[in-house]
């Protein structure tokens, strides 16, 4: 009896201490679920947290970013010109931060270079700001990890430009609400908008690059204060090229207001001088009033109309011409008499005919009007040599096409079409060959104002233009100098223009002459286009030439 009492006590004493551990477990492992559903709730929250800014808030306070977009630009060879990407901007809101303190601490760790002291004052007057534009993908991840509901994400269309300032003037700017405000930014705003399609140019990255390259080098050795260029397929119209300079970067978003960055090639208007010459012989041509060899006799070297009195620009120019001779010479006299002999009515509808005195429409809402005057007889013959009339350097270029490829009126475009339609013919096909052989002698011949401009193997002609500057009340010294350009001669393919506005002499410039000879000379001698723009346009069609040459061989 007494050793089963014993075993029951040891019993006993067992299952007591069995109790006593399940007891010790239990209390382990419910501390321990505690601790695991505590730390549970604490994710949950910060995942609610992080995805409420990351997610909801963009989609609840910026849900129609998906329906913003903005078609890209590219270049006639697929090279972007504008482009779309999406970026995040950081803006805060005081007035939900949990704890401001320990938020500024978060952010100097993650951007140390910015101003504390700065943001420290935004934060304390309890005000929405933006934080960081742009902000880099890392940080974004590192700032939206912080969970703190003050930080507000915000889905940005960005646009980029990545050729900078290459084709500033026409591709122009867009503001931050995706509103196109110049260029054709502006101008195809919806048509960018409501497309993904890429919107291809007529213009050549290559091209644009190699002519802006001259242009700035001559605007520092002729100190000019700007100038502008275009090149023209002279049979469809489409521009390979537009330039004016000073340009700008549009991926600055600049607020340009200096009205020396007019777009030079489209918007402004300036009397442009004996580049409108050729229209006064073309128009007489035209009208079978005159053929090329007609002659004309006993010249003045002055004549008063009105007033004023015309001049020639060289006394030397001889008194009998042929009418060629008179613009092969750049006579003033001569192209006075040209004019007189048109008449107001055929020579001002001619001129409207090719569009050089009345607006025009373009690709870009940013052209240019020219000035409207009275037409009489002292306006005729002034607007025969080119004086007291005004256009535009894309009216000039697409005249030029029209006189050189068979009399056909040119519509510019700078938007890449699959067919065009040949314009309205307006210059007998025979005008235009006498024509574009007669500009030909211009740089041929040393009697002609463009010898410069004589490349070897691509037969330019074309014609000199010197201007004085429209003041008010009257005119001033500075220049415009203009060389308008056809080539090749023998089969007109483009027409290239370039201006520089206020140029001045150079005495250190050495000009070599590219007639073979081998003669270089020292110095500009005289202000004039034939010794300014010639010679830009001549170093202009050595360097774009054998692209033109080898890529566009195309005849339309």
């Amino acid at each position: 009896m007494k050793f089963i009492l014993q075993e029951n006590k040891e019993e006993f004493e067992f299952k007591s201490e069995k109790k006593n551990f399940d007891i010790r477990f239990n209390r382990i492992a419910f501390i321990f679920f505690i601790f695991f559903l505590i730390s549970i709730i604490y994710c949950i929250h910060l995942t609610h947290l992080g995805s409420r800014d990351l997610n909801s808030n963009i989609s609840k306070n910026y849900g129609s970013f998906n329906k913003i977009q903005r078609a890209n630009i590219l270049d006639r060879n697929n090279h972007f010109l504008a482009k779309t990407v999406n970026s995040i901007d950081i803006g805060i809101n005081p007035t939900e931060a949990i704890d401001k303190k320990k938020l500024l601490l978060n952010l100097k760790y993650i951007f140390p270079d910015k101003d504390f002291e700065l943001i420290n004052s935004k934060i304390s007057k309890n005000k929405f700001f933006w934080f960081e534009k742009k902000i880099s993908e890392e940080n974004y991840e590192k700032i939206m990890m912080l969970g703190d509901k003050s930080i507000k994400p915000h889905e940005n269309l960005t646009r980029v430009y990545p050729q900078k300032n290459l084709f500033s003037h026409i591709i122009g700017q867009i503001d931050d609400d995706n509103q196109g405000i110049s260029g054709l930014e502006k101008s195809l705003d919806l048509d960018l908008k409501k497309s993904d399609k890429s919107i291809k140019l007529t213009v050549d990255k290559d091209i644009q690059f190699l002519i802006r390259e001259e242009l700035v080098k001559f605007n520092k050795i002729f100190k000019t204060k700007g100038s502008a260029s275009i090149l023209m397929n002279i049979n469809n119209g489409e521009v390979l090229s537009i330039i004016s300079l000073p340009d700008f970067d549009p991926n600055q978003r600049q607020n340009i207001t200096d009205v020396n960055y007019i777009n030079r090639a489209t918007k402004g208007v300036y009397e442009l001088g004996s580049v409108f010459k050729t229209f006064t012989l073309a128009a007489a041509l035209n009208e079978k009033i005159i053929e090329p060899n007609t002659q004309f006799k006993n010249l003045e070297k002055s004549i008063t109309c009105g007033k004023n009195k015309i001049s020639e620009y060289d006394k030397k120019i001889p008194s009998n011409l042929t009418a060629e001779e008179i613009l092969i010479r750049s006579g003033n006299i001569g192209s006075v008499r040209i004019g007189q002999a048109i008449g107001i009515e055929k020579y001002k509808k001619f001129l409207n005919d090719l569009d050089l005195i009345n607006s025009i429409k373009f690709d870009i809402e940013e052209m240019g009007e020219p000035i409207s005057f009275n037409w009489g007889k002292c306006k005729l013959a002034t607007t025969s040599y080119g004086h007291g009339i005004t256009t535009t350097i894309l009216q000039l270029t697409s005249a030029y096409s029209t006189i050189a490829n068979g009399g056909y009126k040119v519509n510019p475009t700078l938007i890449k079409k699959e067919k065009y339609t040949r314009g309205k013919r307006i210059l007998d096909e025979n005008v235009s060959t006498n024509l574009v052989t007669i500009l030909r002698k211009i740089v041929t011949t040393k009697e002609g104002t463009a010898t410069l401009a004589n490349v070897e193997g691509y037969e330019v002609a074309g014609k000199t233009g010197t201007a004085e500057k429209i003041l008010e009340g009257g005119y001033s010294r500075k220049k415009i100098n203009t060389f308008a350009s056809i080539f090749p001669a023998s089969n007109p393919k483009y027409s290239l223009v370039v201006m520089l506005d206020e140029p001045k002499t150079n005495s250190e410039y050495v000009y070599d002459y590219r007639d073979g000879s081998g003669i270089k000379y020292k110095g500009t001698p005289f202000n004039t286009a034939g010794w300014t723009s010639v010679e830009v346009v001549g170093q202009i069609i050595e360097k774009i030439g054998p692209i033109l040459a080898t890529k566009y061989t195309e005849v339309n």
